[in-house]
């Protein structure tokens, strides 16, 4: 009885300040909550016997910011290498955030082409920004640091990312992920699991001294090869390709939705693994010398579109688009050709 004692006094105190239409729109809420709660089986008077118990929620508790802030562990003393780190846990959440949208376009049963656009473009708009960030690492950090506490990451390389695999796999048909070497192997009966060996990501992670696997590429299928397949062949048949194909006609065709496709395809396939290259070019290249990554991988060969050819959408490309495939960006922002 206490608490109803207290809500009726509440009421009354804000009918007396505000008058009867405040007092309505107070009750109609609680009308609401009560329904709310009885449709899932909660009573709403042991629910407001939790607010009345409740703290007030701060900015700092909701994003957990004190964890936040001790997730940045250097292994050096080299003050850069904070840089290094923070930068990489932003770009892992600008892929959750990605993959969050990817998410709700895959689950929906009947798509319109209006739901689909809007999801694009807002994917786009991450990856975009992400894109864009990566100055953090090309400019806000000092090259002599990071030649220094490099060797201390060492097996560890941002191609151990378990998100950006399962942005590429959700994103296309798996064989558009196959090695170009291997793609014509396959035939359209051909097994996720066949494929799955020879996947892009697997031959750019071949030990330059020994031909071998690289331990950064043996950790990461350890760890993840699994959930991989498992997520692979979930999208066997519901992947992003697959839902632009089951719009309709004039859907397909809408400029719009073709533009943010084309974008998409653009900022995961070339303007990103572009961004590690032109880095790499700056911080690893040496005259008559191939300098490996912290995971031993062949960054030379693994990170040029021109020489991968990894296109989610290919059906949407001209062959001239497709030949080219990278070429403009390589030219104009690592050589600085001028066209």
């Amino acid at each position: 009885m206490f608490k109803f004692t207290i809500i009726k006094y509440v009421l009354t105190e804000i009918k007396m300040q505000a008058g009867k239409e405040t007092i309505d729109e107070v009750q109609a809420k609680l009308e609401l909550l009560k329904k709310k709660f009885e449709d899932d089986g909660q009573s709403l008077n042991t629910h407001l016997d939790g607010l009345f118990h409740s703290n007030y929620l701060s900015y700092w508790n909701y994003i957990h910011l004190d964890t936040l802030l001790s997730l940045q562990t250097p292994r050096t003393n080299f003050p850069d290498e904070l840089i290094f780190i923070t930068y990489h846990q932003i770009t892992e959440l600008y892929f959750k955030l990605v993959h969050h949208e990817l998410a709700q376009i895959l689950n929906q049963e009947n798509i319109s082409g209006e739901y689909f656009y809007k999801k694009m473009y807002r994917i786009n708009w991450f990856l975009g920004r992400l894109i864009e960030s990566f100055d953090i690492i090309a400019i806000g950090m000092d090259q002599e640091q990071f030649i220094h506490f490099r060797a201390a990451l060492t097996p560890a390389s941002g191609f151990q990312s378990l998100q950006y695999r399962m942005i590429e796999i959700a994103a296309t048909e798996f064989i558009n992920l196959v090695d170009k070497e291997s793609r014509d192997q396959f035939s359209d009966y051909a097994t996720i699991d066949e494929m799955f060996e020879h996947i892009y990501w697997k031959r750019g992670s071949i030990d330059l001294a020994t031909g071998k696997k690289t331990l950064t590429l043996r950790q990461f299928e350890e760890k993840y090869s699994r959930r991989l397949l498992r997520l692979a062949n979930e999208h066997k048949n519901k992947n992003l390709y697959s839902l632009f194909k089951r719009l309709t006609f004039e859907e397909q065709k809408d400029e719009k939705i073709l533009a943010a496709m084309k974008r998409f395809d653009t900022y995961i396939n070339i303007s990103w693994p572009l961004a590690h290259y032109k880095y790499a070019v700056r911080y690893l290249h040496k005259p008559n010398e191939e300098v490996a990554s912290t995971g031993g991988t062949n960054w030379q060969k693994y990170l040029p579109p021109r020489f991968q050819k990894r296109i989610f959408f290919p059906s949407l490309w001209s062959e001239s688009e497709i030949a080219e495939w990278g070429k403009n960006w390589v030219e104009t922002e690592v050589f600085d050709v001028k066209r």
